[in-house]
């Protein structure tokens, strides 16, 4: 152990400001430059705020003993650039919000009483390797905090990488053994001779054309070195041999291993003194915290007492942001942290408790006069349709707020809601509500249905910024600069203790609750703006609040479930587990703990000597990961995959699905989520019908389970065919594709002629297979890789199939490559509906984040457009069924699919009417074609 516990964090200070500012960044369209947290000064704070935030959090979760911020001096002044031009010569400027935020940090670090280290003709990287070399030979622990992989290479005993996490997740922290692991390599030096190899787009070092970092794992394994490589080269074959024999290429490799080669003999001096971890010095940071208006963060480092809008002393540092001088006259917060609106906490506000009968009329009475109010409930438990409501508030002016406590006797509570029945079904007031979905199944219950328009914050900030948390603690920290009341000051922490809101005293309870319809109304406020200035008010309005009540109808409705049929099938698979068992029980020789990795690694690795294909884990024990399982040919491996399945099958869903039946009503509800997947699909949950696997005869079996109500009715299940593909021709325009889909041509055997050369006629099964493959694959960005491990082509043949693929339809390639560039121009994507899909890696430097980024960009408007087109045709549909008064119903959503419990004498009524509505939700230039089918349970339908 190091001596005295000492421990030293370097920060790599440009890795984390220019994290932090495209962290908190979004790109603006219309300017072509991205925009972050603005203060009410208009002053870009996204880096400093993130910066700090970051080093918060590092001194909260660590507490380090010494610190140290090393900042970059200008590339063009090191060595390195001005002995080889290119190095580096491919970065962009520095964006000027970056340039103007570092004095602000380095003001901000000496206020915390900490060194700024820089030095001219040396990077960063370089004086953290220095004095991380020193000191962990002084005994401290070292810890260099930044993003950057190249830091590998320093890593030893006593130095560790740090990358703190991103949204609430932890940070990654990596010594020796988990370098290794990360790069494939024995020993963390070898990070310098594969990036010799491979090179470093960031940087711009070059290393040997066509070497990527697989292939520069298998050279460092079988040689040691990038000189072992080359003076080697002689072994290798084919292009690889002449790549690295080249002598321009053999040069360039080793100019690369310099470059990457960071210098560990700065010329620089810091004492322990310096280094050492001090309280921060008040009269500096806290004029800063009060120009930048970090309220927030404020409150972290000196206490509750710490005010934004305080009268402070003009300081020298305040000129860093083009004025300075008291900022006691400004009372907007700042946008910050990051916040939009006003601080709750700084403004009075009236709740009030209602609950004598003229107090209840009067309230009524004002409701009705409003042309829109927000409302929300409180409840004895999460499950909207088992839960009974306790009480319920509403607001519909920011800072008030009334609350109605409802008793506890389902006939009184009932009687009570009564008396709101008039304005929650009048057609002319605006409901508004925070997952006002909830609150419509809760009022549902007592025989009260939400009319009228709504708005749900939840799904407008969803279509605001569809990769974001949207929960209502989150939004009203962002857009209001208000931490909420939590409900565990309520009624305690969740677990087998917590409390019932019943328990609550009003007066608590008043302010909590009132509190949520108060903050909804405000979020509302906000969210109406700017979901038309960001455009998306169409997918709102148009979809996603029209599809609010279609959801709720389908969740109330529910759907039978053949619970006995179960457990049949769960003694049978049981049955089945028993004998799998006792097969790799005698294989092995001995019986062992199969649900254990360490056991079954020992027992198939090193007793009955199988070929072992993967890596270690972290903890140095074989991994036997489904990833590793699957590429081993061996009939014990086979059994236990098998295994592994029927026993996953039987615990997710066969037992698991009978618990999730409704006592009241003897059916499985499914919630479904909108603002889950960014893509815009829904997604469900309890169960999870997503999930539910299809692609095994066992998997299947488990739809056979979910039946219609009863013998009079029978289930229909309507699915788009091929909809992403015939979304992607319509979209490109491909004439080749679009021919091929308005004449009712097999897409697959069109495709599988073309990219392998042969007549139509003479297409094989396996052609057509792999065809199929690449067309579903090219949405979602497959590369020849990615194709050879989902066939059995070869990597060769596998490029040469795409690279016909794209000659065949020439149409998709130019709108992938014009996509990623509308992209990287507007910052987001969108579906023909106007969904967006902000990418913000989209011009990252990383080129793992940027490729994510451009996937996302080609497959975003294609998944999300097929997202868009069931949700009107599940919208169009419960319409139809409502004015035609049908009593089948639509209970299920998966993927593209639609399923409805229909009643068998009104079968041939609804069969054409939701093949109809499903064809036409959008008018494409390719036709849109729906299979249905039905039958006595769900797979007999599908």
């Amino acid at each position: 152990m190091p001596q005295d516990d000492k421990r030293l964090f370097l920060l790599d200070a440009f890795a984390l400001i220019y994290r932090a500012y495209y962290a908190f960044s979004k790109y603006n369209p219309r300017t072509k430059e991205y925009t972050g947290l603005i203060n009410s000064k208009g002053v870009n704070v996204s880096a400093i705020y993130g910066f700090v935030l970051t080093f918060l959090d590092l001194i909260e979760k660590e507490n380090p003993t010494h610190i140290a911020v090393v900042f970059d001096t200008d590339d063009a002044t090191t060595d390195r650039a001005q002995e080889y031009e290119f190095y580096k010569a491919n970065r962009q400027a520095m964006p000027e919000d970056i340039a103007n935020s570092i004095p602000v940090i380095k003001e901000i670090v000496k206020g915390f009483d900490l060194p700024c280290l820089e030095l001219a003709g040396y990077e960063a990287d370089d004086i953290v390797g220095t004095i991380a070399k020193q000191k962990a030979q002084e005994g401290y622990e070292v810890f260099m905090v930044t993003p950057d992989k190249d830091y590998g290479q320093l890593v030893e005993e006593n130095i560790y990488m740090y990358k703190p996490g991103r949204q609430g997740s932890g940070p990654e922290v990596l010594g020796v053994k988990e370098v290794n692991e990360k790069w494939g390599i024995e020993n963390p030096l070898q990070v310098i001779d594969m990036l010799g190899l491979m090179g470093d787009s960031v940087d711009n070092i070059p290393g040997i054309p066509g070497i990527g970092e697989k292939t520069a794992q298998k050279l460092i394994a079988q040689f040691g070195s990038l000189e072992g490589v080359l003076e080697g080269a002689d072994q290798l074959k084919g292009k690889m041999k002449e790549r690295v024999e080249d002598p321009e290429n053999q040069k360039m490799a080793l100019i690369s291993k310099e470059l990457a080669t960071i210098i560990l003999d700065v010329p620089i001096e810091v004492s322990d003194d310096e280094l050492h971890r001090a309280q921060p010095i008040k009269e500096v940071l806290e004029p800063l915290f009060v120009e930048l208006e970090f309220r927030t963060l404020g409150k972290r480092v000196f206490g509750e007492d710490f005010k934004v809008n305080q009268k402070t002393k003009p300081t020298a540092q305040m000129d860093l942001f083009g004025g300075g001088g008291n900022s006691e006259e400004s009372d907007t917060e700042a946008k910050a942290e990051p916040e939009k609106g006003k601080d709750l906490s700084n403004t009075e506000h009236t709740y009030k408790a209602v609950s004598e009968d003229k107090e209840i009329d009067d309230l009524i009475s004002k409701m009705a006069g409003q042309k829109s109010f927000a409302f929300d409930t409180e409840t004895t438990g999460l499950d909207p349709l088992l839960a009974e409501i306790v009480g319920m508030s509403v607001s519909w002016k920011a800072h008030e707020a009334f609350y109605v406590p409802f008793p506890e006797d389902r006939k009184e509570a009932t009687a009570l809601l009564e008396r709101f029945r008039s304005v929650f079904e009048n057609e002319a007031i605006e409901k508004v509500g925070q997952n006002l979905k909830y609150d419509m199944h809760v009022l549902a219950q007592y025989g009260i249905e939400v009319k009228g328009p709504i708005f749900d914050t939840m799904l407008a900030h969803y279509l605001i910024e569809p990769d974001s948390r949207h929960n209502m603690d989150y939004l009203s920290e962002t857009y209001l600069g208000y931490s909420p009341m939590k409900i565990e000051t309520l009624i305690g922490k969740k677990g087998p203790k917590q409390g019932s809101m019943r328990d609550v005293p009003l007066d608590q309870i008043t302010e909590y609750a009132a509190e949520d319809a108060d903050i909804t109304w405000q979020l509302k406020e906000v969210f109406e703006k700017d979901t038309k200035k960001e455009e998306v008010g169409k997918v709102l309005n148009e979809i996603e609040l029209p599809l609010v009540p279609v959801l709720c109808s389908m969740e109330e409705e529910g759907v039978a479930l053949d619970s006995d049929f179960l457990n049949i099938y769960s003694e049978e698979l049981g049955s089945e587990l028993i004998s799998l068992r006792d097969n790799i029980f005698g294989e092995a020789g001995r019986e062992f703990n199969l649900d254990s990795p360490k056991q079954l690694g020992t027992v198939l690795f090193e007793e009955m000597g199988i070929p072992y294909k993967g890596k270690k884990t972290k903890t140095g024990q074989f991994s036997t990961s489904e990833d590793v399982l699957s590429k081993i040919n061996h009939p014990v491996v086979n059994s236990i995959l098998e295994y592994r399945e029927i026993t996953k099958l039987k615990s997710t869903y066969i037992d698991a699905l009978p618990k999730l039946v409704n006592p009241n009503t003897g059916r499985i509800h499914s919630t479904f989520n909108q603002t889950v997947a960014a893509t815009g699909r829904l997604s469900s949950q309890n169960p999870n019908l997503q999930n539910i696997p299809i692609r095994t005869e066992r998997g299947r079996k488990v739809r056979q389970a979910f039946v219609p109500r009863d013998k009079d009715h029978i289930l229909l299940a309507a699915d788009y065919s091929q909809i992403e593909l015939r979304l992607i021709a319509a979209l490109s325009g491909d004439e080749t594709m679009t021919t091929a889909f308005n004449e009712g041509q097999d897409i697959h055997s069109i495709t599988a002629a073309n990219v392998f050369g042969v007549k139509l006629e003479d297409v094989t099964r396996e052609m057509r297979s792999h065809a199929k493959t690449v067309n579903f694959g090219i949405i979602y960005g497959v590369s020849a890789f990615g194709l050879a491990q989902q066939t059995d082509l070869s990597r060769t043949e596998s490029a040469e199939i795409i690279e016909n693929y794209f000659k065949t339809y020439p149409g998709i390639k130019k709108y992938m490559d014009s996509n990623i560039e509308k992209a990287r121009e507007q910052g987001y994507v969108e579906t023909i509906m106007g969904r967006r899909r902000y990418l913000r890696d989209i011009n990252s430097r990383n080129q793992g984040l940027r490729g994510h980024a451009e996937r996302n960009a080609i497959n975003a408007p294609i998944q999300g457009s097929a997202a868009d087109m069931i949700k009107l045709a599940m919208i169009e549909i419960h319409k139809e069924f409502q004015a035609k008064g049908f009593a089948s119903k639509m209970t299920l959503q998966v993927h593209d699919e639609l399923v409805f419990d229909v009643r068998r004498d009104e079968l041939d009524t609804i069969k054409p009417i939701v093949l109809d509505l499903m064809q036409n939700a959008m008018q494409l230039s390719v036709p849109i074609v729906v299979e249905a089918g039905t039958g006595e349970n769900w797979l007999e339908a599908h």
